[in-house]
């Protein structure tokens, strides 16, 4: 027994020394419900019906993560996640309503309808595990030891804010790393030595910039510190995932403060790498600025909005460039040498960012009718109208004729009164089309000589 209490001690000890540099005065914090903001009716019922179950089971279990984060901050939180030294298993049994998830790390999902519940098992120290592997740089590879102390726990979340626990039993809050004291200088920290945690999983500096721009947080000056040097990390981290992480960076409100960000820590173009040479370009710039902006206001405003639009507009300068190339060397069509072009930068970008198939097919879409839209004459018009895309390629035409100028702000604006009329109406603009132009003149036919007779000869 008295080793137990022992071991227990020093690994207290020792995670307050990797936590917070060894400083007393930096130990667990118990803030008592009277002394911190989060009410249970702030809560959703689904996850008190959880808690509450666990602890009356005889189990430990905690609200964590950004559930607490943005109660604090006065935020409506879009999970509330939980935490137990429940064992999935465990889990499973006290809800019929449970499934278990996850192959590295099992996860229980408590099924409410449509609302779900996440319950982990607390994680333990990657040090402590035998199984823990790593590759060359430190990046953690297989890690999935279970734990029975929420210390541990907190020791493997990655910045303060989130290392924050509701207990369920006392309604207290236990802050294991200054999370509160972050929050009150609106501070993103790192837990633990900052180049150490990136190198075990380099998407936590693109969780870095994420966190602050959607919080209105700066990044501590030791967070940051090593992003730029260790960038290249995210090299080695699986393209399935980055695509993940990029939706959760430009499709959630926040993607231009994102997009700004990333590029000044050096981020951006280890997930856009064919982006790099236009980074500088003001008329690529402003286009991508445009597409952002437009992404964000429709999010913001619970408008409809696709990943497929905002990729066409972040990789259109390269296509744009990368056809005009193929067609000055090879003299193909415009059209070929623009699929040619398209399946060179998509399979290039797709390196680094799997874009699912669903998404690259609408990509391809928005960026061929580019090359057809300026094609009206006769039914042409009406049969772009009918493309199931044409409404997201004349939005992306409107956008280029911003940037573009004359000629695309020009088409811009005769497809905008198109939609805005009736059949006869677009037949006159149609027709208005041929009388700019004029008729067509045909060439004289050349005559082929006469033959000539004998008697001419």
């Amino acid at each position: 027994m008295c080793i137990q209490v022992n071991a227990i001690i020093s690994r207290v000890i020792d995670f307050c020394r990797r936590v917070v540099g060894g400083k007393e005065e930096e130990v667990t914090r118990v803030i008592p419900r009277d002394d911190h903001s989060i009410s249970r009716k702030d809560i959703s019922d689904n996850a008190l019906k959880v808690l509450y179950r666990l602890n009356k089971a005889g189990y430990q279990a905690y609200l964590v993560g950004g559930g607490v984060r943005d109660l604090l901050l006065g935020l409506q939180p879009k999970d509330f996640d939980i935490v137990t030294n429940a064992r999935p298993d465990d889990i499973k049994k006290l809800f019929r309503n449970c499934r278990l998830v996850g192959r590295r790390f099992r996860l229980a999902h408590i099924l409410f309808g449509r609302d779900i519940i996440e319950v982990a098992t607390f994680r333990g120290s990657q040090t402590d595990d035998p199984q823990a592997a790593r590759s060359d740089e430190g990046m953690l590879l297989r890690d999935n030891a279970y734990s029975d102390s929420v210390e541990e726990d907190a020791l493997r979340r990655d910045f303060s804010i989130n290392a924050l626990y509701y207990n369920i039993a006392d309604y207290s809050i236990l802050d294991f790393a200054g999370g509160m004291k972050a929050l009150e200088n609106r501070r993103i920290d790192l837990i633990g030595d900052p180049a150490t945690r990136y190198r075990e999983d380099p998407v936590r500096m693109l969780r870095a910039v994420r966190f602050a721009t959607k919080l209105g947080m700066d990044i501590a000056p030791a967070t940051a510190a090593p992003i730029r040097e260790l960038a290249p990390l995210l090299d080695d981290i699986p393209a399935a995932r980055l695509f993940e992480e990029s939706l959760k960076l430009f499709m959630a409100g926040k993607g231009l403060d994102n997009f700004q960000m990333l590029s000044e820590y050096g981020l951006l173009q280890r997930l856009f790498p064919s982006l790099v040479p236009f980074l500088d370009d003001p008329r690529a710039g402003r286009f991508i600025e445009l597409a952002l902006e437009n992404t964000d206001y429709r999010v913001r405003n619970d408008l409809k909005s696709t990943p497929a639009f905002l990729f066409a507009a972040l990789l259109w300068p390269v296509l744009d460039v990368r056809a005009q190339d193929i067609l000055l060397e090879s003299g193909l069509p415009t059209n070929d040498a623009y699929q040619i072009a398209m399946n060179e930068v998509l399979d290039e970008q797709c390196k680094r960012i799997a874009i699912p198939r669903r998404f690259t097919t609408t990509i391809r879409e928005i960026w061929t009718l580019q090359t057809r839209l300026d094609k009206r004459a006769g039914r042409r018009a009406d049969r772009l109208f009918e493309h199931p895309r044409f409404r997201a390629a004349f939005d992306f035409l409107e956008m280029r004729g911003e940037v573009e100028g004359k000629e695309i702000k020009a088409l811009a604006q005769w497809w905008h009164q198109y939609q805005e009329t009736d059949g006869s109406g677009r037949q006159q603009l149609v027709s208005g089309l041929f009388e700019a132009k004029g008729p067509k003149r045909r060439k004289p036919r050349k005559r082929k000589p006469r033959p000539r007779t004998q008697g001419e000869a």
